[in-house]
């Protein structure tokens, strides 16, 4: 991925160079000519174009910020009822991440939305301890985490 980005900002400067056009709108188009080029030559590369990551990156900060949002209305929601009615549990939840940093990464994505926190993991990384605020179905809970935050983690650390 390195050497491709490397490689885009290489064609970049050498459009720049070849036009004597040492402005933004040269750069620009000297990038957009580099993904060309990388695009036509993409099945010389061991893996996806590093875009692919890049957009993967993206999701995965969108998904983090949508559910920030969503579980921090959802929390204000409980905490200005009147009648507190929220049942808090604790869940044992088993990750199919491999890696300590993919692990680790989805630990910070659920301590940072509100409503939940990671109490413990075991020693092999695969069971996770949360509490969350409101637990409604478990099922539903583990479906939640695995369809979103573990599958935007494989996505951008696996190609």
């Amino acid at each position: 991925m390195a050497f491709q980005i490397l490689l885009n900002l290489m064609i970049a400067f050498l459009w720049m160079f070849l036009n004597n056009d040492w402005t933004n709108s040269g750069f620009i188009i000297g990038y957009v000519l580099g993904v060309a080029v990388l695009v036509v030559m993409r099945r010389f590369f061991g893996g996806r174009l590093y875009l692919g990551k890049i957009w993967a990156v993206l999701k995965l900060v969108a998904l983090l910020l949508r559910e920030l949002v969503v579980s921090s209305y959802v929390v204000v929601k409980a905490v200005l009822r009147p009648n507190l009615n929220i049942r808090p549990a604790i869940l044992m939840y088993h990750t199919e991440l491999k890696s300590d940093w993919e692990v680790a990464v989805l630990i910070t994505m659920l301590c940072l939305t509100p409503g939940s926190v990671v109490l413990e993991v075991s020693k092999d990384n695969r069971t996770l301890y949360i509490h969350a605020m409101d637990i409604q179905d478990v099922e539903q809970f583990d479906a939640n985490i695995r369809n979103t935050f573990e599958r935007a983690i494989q996505e951008v650390t696996r190609s």
